[in-house]
């Protein structure tokens, strides 16, 4: 795949994907040695890559006059054009092996640490029953990660939550969540109806760690109602709350979907109630959507409606 950088307007026959890799690589780390661990070559091979690259366009791309190695002007623009080339060629070798007939295919799907608990496996599982031809990569992190990772290309779709969203990124509500006070077992003497939020000042929670979408939320509404709960565990991991809850006193906060799939998880209702949030289906703005992202996207709204989550406002 050479002249690459005919695309541009340049004469550039010795031009060679591995230059503009080279080149993003020591821009991202600012460091020749550690782009070169990387890339698995050698610094001086490196280097001269790096070199030839700039000789070639006749400009210098890189400043190695201080400690770390910084794109010039020159350079921040070609690397700008040289990320959106490499992520076109990437998209187009995609188009090319898509099979429409999803005898094959591959899927890359994020989601934020909630679906992983109630929406991922259904939905695994009808992908995998309609397309088995079909590969899927699953990432579990956060919401911002996601969305980064939507516009370098490196997934096909997100599930999170309504925006904002940076530019680039499109969004398309798939049902509301509700979220509510869970423990593990059923309180003793505790009044019936709704548990008033003033009563959780003195309560101890286990709630998701502070990077991530949901403990946002409800930090906001303990804020917004001048509650303080103490925080005796954070987790990263849903799972690690369900089983924390299940084996002590403690509560947590957890999505309506999940605490109806473990009968050994009892909700106990808030005045007022927690703010529902609106999940949304996330891909980048523009880009070619492969046969297996579109059987994603029409497979999760058909999911949304036959496990009777709450259609989105």
């Amino acid at each position: 795949m050479r002249a690459i950088g005919a695309i541009y307007g340049c004469s550039m026959a010795a031009l060679e994907l591995r230059h503009l890799r080279y080149l993003l690589a020591v821009a991202d780390h600012g460091n020749f040695t550690r782009a070169a661990e990387e890339l698995h070559v050698s610094q001086p091979t490196l280097s001269q890559q790096v070199r030839q690259l700039e000789r070639t366009l006749g400009v210098q791309l890189l400043d190695r006059s201080g400690r770390t190695v910084r794109l010039t002007d020159a350079g921040a623009v070609y690397a700008d054009h040289a990320r959106r080339a490499l992520r076109d060629l990437a998209a187009a070798e995609r188009a090319v092996h898509d099979v429409r007939e999803l005898t094959r295919g591959h899927l890359r799907l994020g989601v934020t640490p909630t679906f992983t608990a109630y929406l991922v496996g259904p939905l695994a599982a009808a992908l995998h029953a309609r397309h088995p031809g079909v590969g899927l990569t699953l990432v579990e992190t956060t919401q911002d990660r996601i969305e980064a990772a939507l516009l370098a290309d490196d997934l096909d779709l997100g599930i999170a939550f309504a925006g904002p969203h940076p530019p680039g990124v499109a969004a398309t509500a798939l049902f509301t969540e509700a979220l509510g006070l869970v423990t593990g077992l059923p309180r003793a003497g505790r009044a019936p109806g709704p548990l008033p939020v003033s009563s959780l000042q003195d309560e101890q929670l286990a709630l998701l760690s502070g990077d991530f979408a949901t403990r946002g939320h409800v930090d906001d509404y303990f804020a917004r109602h001048r509650v303080t709960p103490r925080i005796a565990v954070e987790a990263n991991s849903v799972q690690a709350l369900t089983e924390i809850v299940r084996r002590t006193p403690l509560a947590t906060v957890l999505p309506d979907a999940i605490t109806h799939d473990h009968p050994h998880l009892t909700p106990v209702p808030l005045d007022p109630p927690l703010p529902t949030r609106t999940v949304t289906l996330l891909h980048r703005q523009g880009a070619y959507r492969s046969a297996a992202a579109l059987a994603a996207t029409e497979l999760v709204h058909e999911l949304a409606r036959t496990r009777g989550y709450t259609p989105p406002r």
